[in-house]
């Protein structure tokens, strides 16, 4: 079915055509008519299957429908995004669908001077995409009054409530016009999800165009149980390999995905590191760099990585396997987008094994195993303890038995004068 049979205007379309989109992903194909309609709507889909079009097209049209001239800081369109990654990705597919449209728009998020933002709300903008924080910050000083809002869209709700943004929500939903248009996202169903759509949306059409955690079936999913100590060398050799073109490596801490990039470097690969210690500029040079192929490798965590729509990623690799098994979802779903092929390699090792049944549990999908030089059957077999993290150090030091036994006489007093009381 072509974009015109959903009733989608010329300038929309022509600028379709310019991208070279002529036919609708099923997430377009079914949240578009009801958006149209001015239905409220909450959408279960996958990263990777078109759904910030599937948002941006019909709120444009409908905008474009009733012109009105903003007034300064008072936006007719509020979209949140959990990261400023995802924020400036969806501002830009409004600038990309809205080309032939005259109509304003900006993105804030925070890890940037506010200056720039700052004047481009004083200059009045249609449509407003915002990260939590920098949104709240600018209300908070005068800045942004959302009493014109007339269509709000909450992306990635789950990965919102992940981030512990579900107050900072609640707050802006509070200043919120009650007669509004509302729109509300997710990769996945859960209770918690279901209670704030409860709350957001009036008498909303559910669309989930696959079942949850189901996998793109054009990602190839591969497993390599490997011991801790081995999994750079196993990365080096697989690196080596002409098909691992543009490469997404995951871990889960900030400092690994550090030390990982500064690895690969040293080892003549062009790597970077992606991550929530980054300014934001680095992390734009990082994205940009990896976006136009002078890195062969962007190394990123769980919540920097939302928000990265960068085509053609021939592999995603599980440097480590995450401890939530939806995580593993969204970070593989980075690859094989809008029906490219795409491979996915995830490294076990014998205290992730748990985290692998989780992973299989949820996505009722055996991973292929891989054979390998590095293989570890430790790593293959491991359960009970030896299957899950060990327990963390609290890193306090124990006192000595000999100073336990010892007693004070007196009044304590302190030798210090400068200690403040």
């Amino acid at each position: 079915m072509p974009f015109e049979n959903l009733n989608i205007t010329e300038p929309l379309q022509r600028a379709l055509a310019k991208e070279g989109y002529s036919t609708p992903t099923p997430i377009q194909a079914q949240a578009i008519p009801h958006i149209l309609k001015g239905e409220d709507m909450m959408g279960i889909a996958q990263t990777g299957t078109g759904k910030t079009a599937a948002f941006v097209l019909p709120v444009l049209q409908r905008m474009a429908q009733e012109q009105k001239v903003t007034a300064p800081g008072v936006p007719r369109v509020l979209v949140l995004a959990p990261t400023r990654e995802l924020a400036a990705q969806i501002d830009q597919s409004f600038a990309t669908y809205g080309q032939f449209l005259r109509f304003r728009h900006t993105a804030i998020y925070g890890g940037v001077n506010q200056g720039p933002q700052v004047r481009a709300l004083s200059r009045g903008v249609d449509t407003l995409v915002a990260t939590p924080g920098r949104l709240l910050d600018l209300m908070d000083q005068g800045y942004i009054k959302l009493n014109g809002v007339e269509f709000f869209v909450l992306d990635e709700a789950d990965r919102m409530l992940d981030m512990g943004f579900a107050n900072d929500v609640r707050k802006i939903v509070s200043a919120l016009p009650k007669k509004r248009h509302s729109l509300f996202f997710a990769a996945t169903m859960s209770r918690q999800i279901g209670e704030l759509a409860g709350r957001l949306l009036s008498n909303p059409v559910r669309i989930e165009v696959a079942p949850q955690a189901t996998m793109v079936e054009s990602v190839e999913q591969r497993i390599f149980f490997v011991d801790q100590n081995n999994k750079d060398v196993l990365l080096l050799g697989l690196l080596k390999q002409k098909q691992l073109k543009r490469v997404l490596i995951f871990t889960r801490t900030k400092r690994r995905a550090d030390k990982l990039a500064l690895m690969l470097s040293k080892n003549r690969i062009r790597a970077n590191a992606i991550h929530g210690n980054k300014s934001q500029n680095q992390r734009t040079q990082a994205l940009n760099s990896f976006k136009m192929g002078r890195l062969q490798v962007l190394v990123a965590t769980d919540i920097a990585a939302r928000g990265i729509d960068v085509e053609d990623i021939s592999h995603v690799i599980n440097y480590d396997l995450p401890n939530e098994a939806e995580s593993y979802v969204h970070r593989i779903g980075r690859t094989g987008r809008a029906g490219a092929d795409g491979t996915a390699y995830s490294f076990c090792a014998a205290d992730e094994r748990n985290y692998l049944r989780e992973i299989e549990k949820l996505t009722r999908t055996r991973i292929e195993l891989m054979d390998h030089r590095y293989h570890s059957e430790h790593a293959k077999n491991a359960v009970g303890a030896a299957a899950k993290p060990a327990p963390k150090k609290s890193g306090r030091v124990p006192r000595s038995p000999r100073h336990n036994s010892v007693r004070r006489s007196g009044p304590r007093t302190s030798h210090n004068p400068s200690r403040r009381r």
